[in-house]
């Protein structure tokens, strides 16, 4: 990792720039395959499959059969974790049911907001470089809990046309039955369009590579709407002289090896820790399985060594990470003055890799800066809300001279009659 001793605020942003991949003629490629499956659905689709995948598939549904075989392959330790972070994460998201909202703005005149579950969505779970069976978690149980009544799940398939049987697992066991064997452009184009057996559907959540979030963006432009840009992992970590060496260089690490074109963030205000965590570093770095990415992604990433606590938070929001920890001695002080960051595991014991896994919170989150606006995925992603209002003679009565002249002024006549004609019964 690079280190940056006490840069100028000018600085400041050419430091937090992320990885740049060129992108040139991404979009271009991308949206060739996605006119390709739009016109010629699943024959497009299943050929992308082959050619990325390495597998053509002749039934892209999931049948029943498969998943009971996956089943008998996951350990009984594993289910036992599975089932563990399921129970968290449904409890923590059936927590954000938010009851109907009723107003009397003024007499007569009542307003209300009621949300209704989005009909059809459709998950994309990576299985590239790792199989996230964390990820069909934090997709499904959302979306049964707000009472979406269509599921769509699709995911990668290895050469053999086989799903990894922890994705099979989890999608049984939360209920999710329409399963498919496609991944990369081809899945989303295939959940946006509709294919001949893979439903079209109201939205598409779920993180992927650059290619996937090139897909999801374009698709979102006219045809589905999704949950959110989402691209490489990336984690900053505050640390202050109370932190655990150890500690912060396993954070760092955990994201590093998502992928190459990850990015991880060291911000502190002490010398001495630097020294400290580097060894840290290169000690675990040795018993990685996945060290080759690890080490890829930290020469993308940075130690920052600032003056005091203010620059610190200062320089975390301008960044808005996908996820922060904050191992300092003020941790829950230093938390309430975050405003840009997708998720935040505050103190020494709270690990990144607890959000990702078995919390509560979710793991779908934005990136690249986009925590600034978006929320991660949440309850309220697969809801939307619907106002009614309405009226009571008395109420037209009260609220209907003030329509008249707020539409009089816009000289939009019809609006201003709307309310007049109805006036004109009442005198």
């Amino acid at each position: 990792m690079q280190v940056f001793e006490y840069p100028q605020k000018s600085d400041w942003a050419q430091l937090l720039q992320r990885p740049e991949n060129d992108l040139s003629t991404l979009f271009q490629t991308v949206q060739g395959i996605l006119t390709d499956i739009k016109e010629n659905g699943e024959k497009a689709a299943k050929a992308y499959s082959e050619k990325f995948d390495g597998f053509a598939a002749e039934n892209l549904l999931v049948s029943q059969k498969e998943t009971e075989e996956a089943c008998l392959q996951v350990s009984s330790k594993l289910k036992q974790a599975i089932h563990t972070a399921k129970l968290n994460i449904e409890k923590f998201h059936q927590a954000q049911i938010s009851p109907e909202k009723v107003v009397e703005t003024m007499p007569g005149v009542i307003c209300r907001q009621k949300s209704v579950a989005i009909e059809k969505v459709g998950l994309y779970v990576p299985g590239g470089t790792a199989p996230l069976f964390s990820t069909v978690l934090m997709l499904a149980l959302p979306a049964i809990i707000a009472g979406c009544k269509e599921i769509v799940l699709c995911t990668p398939p290895n050469k053999e046309g086989k799903i990894h049987p922890a994705i099979l697992f989890t999608a049984s066991l939360i209920g999710v039955t329409n399963i498919f064997k496609l991944g990369g452009v081809q899945a989303i184009g295939a959940m946006a369009y509709g294919t001949e057996s893979i439903p079209k559907v109201d939205k598409i959540f779920g993180p992927g590579n650059s290619y996937v979030t090139a897909a999801k963006q374009l698709v979102s432009l006219k045809d589905v709407a999704i949950d959110m840009p989402a691209g490489p992992s990336e984690v900053e970590v505050l640390a202050d002289e109370s932190a655990n060496a150890a500690f912060v260089a396993s954070d760092l690490l955990s994201q590093a090896e998502h992928g190459v074109d990850s990015q991880v963030i060291l911000i502190t205000n002490s010398p001495q820790l630097i020294p400290q965590i580097q060894i840290e570093l290169d000690n675990q770095l040795k018993e990685l399985s996945r060290k080759e990415i690890a080490e890829k992604a930290l020469q993308n990433s940075r130690i920052i060594l600032l003056s005091n606590q203010q620059e610190m938070i200062e320089m975390t929001n301008m960044y808005a990470p996908e996820h922060l920890i904050i191992a300092m001695r003020d941790d829950d002080e230093v938390a309430n003055k975050i405003t840009n960051a997708g998720s935040v595991f505050i103190g020494n014991y709270t690990p990144e890799s607890a959000g990702d896994y078995a919390s509560g919170t979710n793991h779908t989150l934005p990136t690249h800066g986009y925590a600034k606006a978006y929320s991660g995925v949440n309850l309220d992603s697969y809801i939307k809300k619907i106002t009614f209002q309405k009226i009571t003679p008395q109420g037209l009565k009260n609220i209907g001279p003030a329509i008249e002249e707020m539409a009089a002024t816009e000289q939009l006549d019809a609006h201003k009659n709307a309310v007049t004609i109805r006036l004109n019964t009442l005198k």
